[in-house]
């Protein structure tokens, strides 16, 4: 009995222990797959810059850990991708923790036939969006088209 108690848990150690690692491994590859790594602006000749549209790279770390970095021109962050999946429509769902924020927030992204990525909808946590069916909820305009910058 013992013996048999010792094998089971020996099992279940393993088991959690390399669920880290699959679970990064299906991350890193939903998002490979998908298309999203890289560098992506609205415009990509221009800088930086918090009003006139900002470089958001995503990556895949050696420790393979996703990162998801913002450059504002003016302000730099950089936040772990925490999950990713494609819906039967092909939306990349992706959540981002931001430690700075203290939240994650969910966002839906498109991919175009003419490789562009579009924002369809960002919420918070708490279900709160600020971008809804490709529109800013705020204003009603619709989210622009990201051109790859690498």
């Amino acid at each position: 009995m013992m013996r048999c108690l010792s094998r089971w848990t020996t099992a279940a150690l393993l088991w959690v222990a390399f669920i880290p690692l699959a679970r990064a491994d299906t991350l890193a590859a939903t998002v490979e797959q998908w298309g999203l790594l890289g560098s992506w602006a609205v415009d990509c000749a221009v800088r930086p810059d918090r009003d006139k549209g900002a470089l958001l790279t995503y990556e895949i770390r050696t420790d393979g850990r996703v990162m998801y970095r913002r450059n504002f021109g003016d302000a730099r962050d950089e936040n772990e991708v925490v999950s990713a999946t494609v819906n039967a429509e092909g939306v990349l769902t992706v959540m981002v923790y931001f430690p700075s924020l203290h939240q994650a927030r969910e966002f839906g992204l498109l991919l175009d036939k003419d490789g562009s990525l579009r924002a369809i909808y960002n919420r918070s946590e708490r279900g709160e969006y600020t971008i809804r069916d490709g529109k800013y909820v705020a204003t009603g305009v619709p989210t622009p088209v990201q051109q790859r910058c690498d």
